[in-house]
């Protein structure tokens, strides 16, 4: 059992090292938020939000 703890943190650990620096190039290469961006995004979650809520009131009826 101490073996699979063992190789389990070596994974994490070597995934840590090799997705971090891919990570920090995609974050400073993204393109920039534009003014339409957030609508694109809102309106996706209030349908989401809008959907849980009409479930909730389903169940609680």
């Amino acid at each position: 059992m101490d073996w699979l703890k063992i190789s389990t943190a070596i994974f994490l650990i070597l995934l840590l090292v090799f997705l971090l620096p891919r990570a920090k190039h995609m974050l400073s290469n993204s393109p920039k938020a534009e003014k339409g961006d957030w609508q694109a995004v809102l309106l996706p979650l209030i349908g989401v939000v809008g959907f849980i809520v009409l479930l909730v009131w389903m169940v609680s009826k």
